[in-house]
């Protein structure tokens, strides 16, 4: 079966999915700027041969709806994803988080335990302090943030390609074929997102909540990670700059029968940048 997209209704919420295949089934969770379709492009159809897969777009993110009164942050996303499970009668499915998105799934876990078979967490938010990059703190002031996002969709629009590629590989550790891993068809998807009307005010209303004093306290989960009790596979890009690998090695050792699986060369996206490797690592851990 060819993978798909379409819309859904949650209650008075429009979520945007993609979605294909048949088997036992896997939610993907995209990370902070990005979208089920976006950040794994090089990974559904893949896995579609074996498994029924899922990968919804986030409130605020993609195509699906901005709402402008959404209190953006990690309890607002997991609860959607449970609502979006149980839309799709998914219980004890493989999930897939990435960055934010592993937060996400983290807490899926945590909090609604039911409707996790399985865990995978792709360089993930919450397994220890992020390395802050020089933008971030901007993003967390009134009107300050506003206008750097507005001049990042002003460069998304009328900087080169290239130009485009090589900074996004300076903060994301991103290496290899950038042409391929961030091609025209991903700037263009990348291109519409920023466009989109209330976009910007749902991607700071969710900077500014995991940047909280109070978020910031939850945030790291690292002392609840024993109370998983699902089978766990750690995927790495070793040259993340955001999330350094020694986070990974650390809940290796906090999630009891956890795996590590560290992609060499790959920066924080190892789906992207080496999805081959990325494929056949998270392939193998569904078949166990």
């Amino acid at each position: 079966m060819a993978i798909r997209d379409g819309y859904l209704k949650l209650g008075n919420l429009t979520i945007h999915h993609t979605y294909g295949g048949s088997g036992r089934p896997v939610l993907f969770i995209h990370g902070l700027g990005s979208s089920g379709y976006i950040e794994w492009r090089f990974n559904l159809v893949r896995t579609s041969r074996s498994h029924r897969v899922y990968a919804p777009d986030l409130p605020g993110y993609g195509r699906s709806d901005k709402p402008r009164a959404a209190r953006y942050g990690i309890p607002y996303f997991a609860k959607t994803i449970d609502r979006y499970m149980q839309n799709r009668h998914l219980r004890g499915a493989a999930v897939v988080g990435t960055s934010m998105g592993g937060r996400i799934a983290l807490e899926l876990a945590l909090r609604y335990p039911e409707r996790v078979g399985k865990l995978v967490l792709v360089n993930s938010l919450g397994l220890g302090r992020p390395r802050i990059q020089p933008y971030y703190p901007v993003m967390l002031l009134p009107r300050l943030g506003e206008s750097l996002l507005h001049g990042l969709r002003h460069g998304l629009r009328l900087a080169p390609s290239h130009l485009i590629r090589r900074v996004s590989a300076r903060f994301t550790g991103a290496t290899g074929d950038l042409e391929k891993t961030m091609s025209d068809e991903y700037l263009d998807h990348l291109r519409e997102m920023y466009e989109a009307e209330g976009y910007t005010d749902a991607y700071l209303a969710t900077v500014r909540s995991l940047g909280s004093p109070r978020s910031l306290i939850g945030m790291d989960v690292s002392r609840r990670l024993d109370h998983l009790e699902v089978p766990v596979l750690l995927i790495w890009g070793a040259n993340d700059p955001l999330f350094p690998l020694e986070q990974a090695r650390r809940a290796l050792d906090l999630i009891p029968g956890s795996r590590l699986a560290v992609i060499e060369g790959a920066g924080h996206t190892p789906q992207a940048e080496r999805p081959e490797e990325f494929n056949k690592q998270l392939a193998a851990f569904l078949r166990r």
